[in-house]
């Protein structure tokens, strides 16, 4: 079963993966209106490259932006979430034996106490962002089942990662093909449901720089509509 799942399953989990994110990158520019944005955009590309890396690095500089000075304790919490959730995949050690022994390439890695404070920082916050949801009117009301299936989705490669790690109930193997399987399952979520925003987040921020950047007086210095 392991190699099963490590191997012909990982090869279709990372195309439907990156085949989706490309499909929905290439959608999301498609979508974009000619006359009012592909036009600009390319008229005025050093307004656009510009305004777009702007816009992006406000939002993932911790208190660029306004909304983070404007609610810290929330975009604490979110930052710590999506830092664990990218990271520990990407860099951990045991998954990038994987992509060594599979697919031949390795990135860099950091120590497996690191990932376990990350993962572990990464679920608290997602416990105080579920609590948010269910108290708070105004952001509960807009919460369905569907947000709470994705929290779990996006959870759950890392409560049975950390199980697996510290061999919760002795069964190591148990949790290891848990581990795998729930990992493979949010991998193939992203391209379809709201994950897609781990691509499409910088898609709008990008659209938004420039189009602040362009046509709403950001070449004067100022936040104008035209």
């Amino acid at each position: 079963m392991y190699e099963f799942l490590t191997g012909p399953a990982l090869w279709l989990t990372f195309i439907i993966f990156f085949g989706g994110v490309v499909w929905r990158a290439v959608w999301y520019v498609r979508g974009l209106d000619w006359q009012m944005d592909r036009v600009a955009y390319g008229y005025h590309n050093d307004l656009a490259i510009k305004g777009a890396l702007k816009s992006i690095l406000h939002w993932l500089l911790p208190f660029g932006s306004r909304c983070w000075r404007l609610k810290p304790g929330f975009y604490l919490l979110f930052f710590t979430f999506h830092i664990g959730l990218l990271l520990v995949p990407v860099f951990l050690i045991a998954h990038n034996v994987i992509l060594q022994e599979r697919f031949g390439i390795s990135l860099w890695t950091f120590s497996p106490r690191v990932a376990d404070v990350l993962s572990i920082a990464m679920l608290v916050s997602a416990v105080f962002i579920v609590l948010r949801r269910i108290a708070l009117p105004e952001v509960r009301i807009l919460t369905t089942f569907y947000d709470y299936l994705l929290i779990l989705i996006s959870t759950a490669p890392f409560i049975t990662g950390l199980l697996c790690r510290f061999q919760v109930g002795g069964d190591y193997h148990f949790w290891l093909l848990a581990h795998i399987i729930t990992g493979e399952i949010w991998l193939i979520a992203v391209p379809f449901t709201k994950l897609s925003h781990a691509i499409l987040f910088f898609m709008s921020r990008a659209q938004l720089g420039m189009d602040y950047g362009i046509k709403r007086g950001g070449k004067y210095g100022r936040g104008l509509a035209w």
